[in-house]
């Protein structure tokens, strides 16, 4: 195989990993009812996949090839267990499947019920969250380290050891009875909003893998929904992230430079989305119990009246800012009350609410330092205004963001 060749190779082995690690994972995790034996499984499936598919070419299906290799992995595994007789569930379990259905046809996707899983009460409630964006949707922990404000190697300790305790307390692949799911459902939605979330600030211009993680995290919002219809949460997260979608478009002009929310050309945005948006919002007020979600996504609906008045009625964005702090006090929901503050009241009173929140907990947080950098410069403290963008600058990834705090700086 020529060096060409090799490269495409291996870039297919890296996209069939990063989109479908996932399914395989939640799949064999499925059948077997034990999550680490089909991670290792399936590490060793792509293992081979590096040896294999540059000698013998790439196999007309390559998730189906991966999922057959990575069962045989399973068997074989099992079957020198030193206990033949504890893995014998999950043997016969293999060969019941494999009889059931063709491997090189689609699979059952599973992720959702794995979600569940990982928010086993047995685990660190700390870690469900980072361990569902790794197992489930195959992010690795530097991405997810970034999310959560911690360095990659902390985050990569705290899966292991979340890992080691699902493996060492026998915690299998169990999905929790209906009665027992609305108690793991938090966890749940905080993975799949966190996703989104990782997904909306990858889409840097056209990066596929940012959209594709976004769009993962709508469908499995989608799927929750049909299991638990009744909860309003499930609503809330799902109306949010439709209306974030709904300005994908606008995020960018053609030339590919940020474009922030206030200077978005509502004609840009998804009448569509934001009309699904806005009935699975009125949906979940229904319900008659308020959360966090649904809160968010009142916040994300008050932007979206922009595209039909004109204007922002910034006060009520406060109000529902308020009520968030008093659910969930975060770095990012204060740093967005101090921003909705500022126009609403003043730089003054925005300023004054940036200073209640302790500087420990913003070092690496670049909103906040953006925020802050627009305040200060809005006050006239040009030298302040000048550090707090400094900071901002190199905080931000995304080139384009960067491009644009500089031209503000300037």
């Amino acid at each position: 195989m020529n060096g060409s060749s090799q490269e495409i190779t291996h870039r297919t082995i890296e996209r069939v990993a990063r989109e479908s690690y996932g399914r395989l994972v939640a799949y064999l995790s499925a059948q077997t009812h034990d999550l680490a034996r089909a991670e290792d499984a399936l590490s060793d499936a792509l293992l081979k996949a590096l040896t294999t598919w540059p000698r013998d070419g790439l196999p007309q299906n390559p998730e189906a090839w991966l999922l057959t290799t990575a069962r045989h992995s399973l068997i074989d595994l099992i079957r020198h267990q030193r206990v033949v007789s504890e893995s014998e569930p999950a043997l016969l379990l293999l060969k019941e499947h494999s009889t059931e259905m063709d491997f090189s046809a689609n699979f059952p996707d599973e992720r959702l019920k794995l979600l569940f899983v990982c928010a086993h009460p047995a685990i660190d409630p700390a870690i469900h969250t980072p361990l569902m964006l790794q197992t489930v949707l195959g992010l690795d922990a530097a991405r997810i380290a970034g999310a959560f404000l911690i360095s990659p190697k902390t985050m990569g300790q705290r899966l292991v050891r979340a890992k080691t305790k699902v493996r060492d307390g026998g915690i299998r692949f169990e999905v929790p009875e209906q009665r027992d799911l609305p108690q793991r459902l938090d966890a749940v939605l905080d993975a799949i909003y966190a996703a989104f979330g990782i997904g909306w600030d990858d889409m840097v211009g056209g990066d596929q893998r940012g959209q594709d993680l976004a769009e993962e995290a709508i469908w499995l919002a989608r799927v929750l929904l049909q299991l638990m219809p009744d909860e309003a949460e499930v609503l809330g997260l799902l109306s949010l992230m439709l209306h974030c979608e709904a300005r994908r478009p606008a995020r960018r002009d053609r030339n590919g430079h940020y474009i922030p929310l206030s200077q978005q050309d509502p004609a840009l945005w998804s009448l569509p989305l934001i009309k699904e948006a806005e009935h699975r919002l009125r949906q979940a007020f229904n319900r008659g119990r308020s959360g966090r979600f649904q809160l968010e996504a009142a916040i994300q609906s008050v932007h979206a009246e922009r595209a039909r008045g004109g204007r922002i009625e910034w006060s009520a964005i406060v109000q529902f800012y308020e009520q968030l702090i008093g659910i969930s006090p975060t770095v990012g929901i204060r740093t967005g009350h101090a921003a909705a503050i500022t126009e609403a009241i003043g730089p003054e009173a925005g300023l004054a609410a940036l200073h209640a929140i302790e500087l420990d907990t913003v070092s690496r947080y670049q909103p906040y330092w953006a925020v802050r950098a627009h305040i200060l410069q809005r006050l006239g403290k040009s030298t302040d205004a000048s550090e707090a963008y400094d900071r901002a600058i190199g905080l931000a990834e995304d080139p384009a963001v960067r491009e644009f705090l500089l031209q503000k700086r300037r």
